[in-house]
């Protein structure tokens, strides 16, 4: 039966702004209080979503979630109309506030984490979504999350669904960014590919001393539990804390893999010869021949990868067994990054072509092509079942590029954020939305 992976992206919402949120994210703290742009941001991803699909590669979309979340605010003691809690936020505790508005479920890649039926003991595609427990503004999306994943996937004949992780610091889950798939056929049994930050309980794992270490081993293996994977289908492997104090808060920042191949910088992980071995091994079992392109220090620096957002691309595998690089617009902007990229591609290796995409509103809030989509492998049985209203066609990115155009603002601040309007604004938007993607009713305020 022929399989393919569908790139599901997450479609910015009407709020993103750059709130300065993500602490170890060094876009996001850099670019905090300045003013964003959500209707170009929406459709610099959108643009992003159609011309993948004009390639030939499978494109779906990932609603974005209600937001300002008045929910949470009431939860932490704001009362009154909505009107009123947004105001006595805005006047008693702005951060909240902007915390409540983030956009940031725009990067879908943390999500949720997925296995495809190939791999899992039940022979269903597994979802797990993240708890993202490590920041508060993130940790409010996990169960609408849940609830736009469930009406995708619906059909419970080929889709499990599970709760996110317990939300406590032990078991911090930051999703598809810190999880890859090898395999020879995306139809085929794989190699599950799990990097964490940390050991919540084992203190022979070094910590990073800076910046937090979002994923940590527990979650990594509870996750792999819950979908029923074989001890021989997974690898473990323990990012470099000294990157992450660097500012490489996911793997996805430092590394990229797809097919048999991984992309990765030299100082992405520890014990790299140890689970380079484990993991050729491991695919060869099932038929596969592992392949990795280390990038030496010497030509691009943690703080180029970061900078530029080398790895947070798309590596995407052509007909010809060849692959294609999806980076953005940064990278051409790095003299070194734009010069180990040149030579890549014509030394004849595995990686041949380079597209840049401008994802500029997106990249000033720290998240590039990788973490704005959720990558599933799905049969043509399993395709055929999922929502057909969020799979990309022609006529469903002109309806909603028209969307975005109607619902969209084209500036936002701190101060835009506490316009009680704003809610009434995005609540229209997003009815509108589920009615497109045929989502049923999947936010707070279509079902309290």
């Amino acid at each position: 039966m022929k399989s393919c992976e569908v790139n599901f992206d997450g479609l910015v919402g009407p709020t993103h702004n750059y709130g300065g949120l993500s602490y170890g994210n060094v876009a996001s703290q850099s670019n905090s209080q300045q003013s964003s742009n959500p209707k170009e941001a929406a459709l610099q991803g959108l643009a992003k979503m159609k011309a993948l699909m004009d390639m030939g590669f499978q494109q779906g979309v990932l609603a974005p979630q209600e937001r300002p979340d008045v929910a949470a605010l009431r939860r932490l003691g704001f009362s009154g109309t909505d009107a009123q809690v947004i105001e006595r936020a805005a006047r008693e505790a702005m951060p909240l506030l902007v915390a409540s508005c983030s956009a940031s479920s725009m990067w879908v890649a943390n999500a949720a984490t997925v296995s495809p039926s190939a791999d899992t003991a039940d022979g269903r595609v597994h979802f797990t979504a993240a708890n993202l427990n490590c920041k508060y503004h993130r940790s409010i999306e996990h169960p609408t999350t849940s609830r736009v994943l469930g009406a995708m996937f619906a059909n419970q004949q080929h889709f499990a669904h599970h709760a996110a992780l317990p939300a406590v610091a032990q078991f911090g889950d930051e999703g598809a960014a810190n999880h890859t798939r090898f395999c020879r056929d995306y139809g085929e049994a794989g190699v599950e590919f799990f990097v964490f930050g940390r050991s919540a309980f084992d203190t022979r794992y070094p910590a990073p001393q800076k910046y937090p270490a979002r994923q940590t081993l527990e979650a990594s293996q509870a996750v792999a539990r819950l979908h029923g994977l074989k001890d021989e289908g997974v690898v473990y492997a323990q990012q470099n804390p000294l990157v992450i104090d660097q500012g490489v808060f996911h793997n996805d920042v430092i590394a990229v893999g797809n097919g048999e191949v991984l992309f990765y910088h030299e100082d992405a992980f520890l014990e790299t010869d140890k689970m380079l071995a484990e993991l050729q091994a491991k695919l060869a079992k099932v038929g596969g021949k592992f392949q990795s392109v280390c990038v030496p220090r010497s030509a691009v620096t943690v703080e180029d990868a970061v900078r530029s957002y080398l790895f947070n691309s798309q590596l995407l595998s052509r007909p010809d067994g060849s692959m294609l690089l999806i980076v953005p617009q940064e990278c051409q902007g790095n003299e070194r990054v734009w010069q180990y990229l040149q030579s890549l591609t014509s030394s004849g290796g595995l990686i041949r072509e380079v597209k840049v995409f401008d994802l500029k509103q997106s990249m000033q809030n720290g998240g590039g092509p990788a973490c704005l989509r959720l990558r599933v492998a799905l049969n043509e049985t399993e395709l055929a079942a999922v929502n057909p209203g969020v799979i990309m066609t022609a006529p469903l990115y002109d309806t909603l590029t028209q969307w975005v155009e109607k619902h969209y603002r084209d500036r936002m601040t701190e101060n835009d954020l506490a316009d009680p309007q704003l809610l009434l604004e995005c609540r229209t938007a997003l009815d509108e939305l589920t009615q497109i993607l045929k989502l049923g009713a999947v936010y707070p305020f279509q079902i309290n």
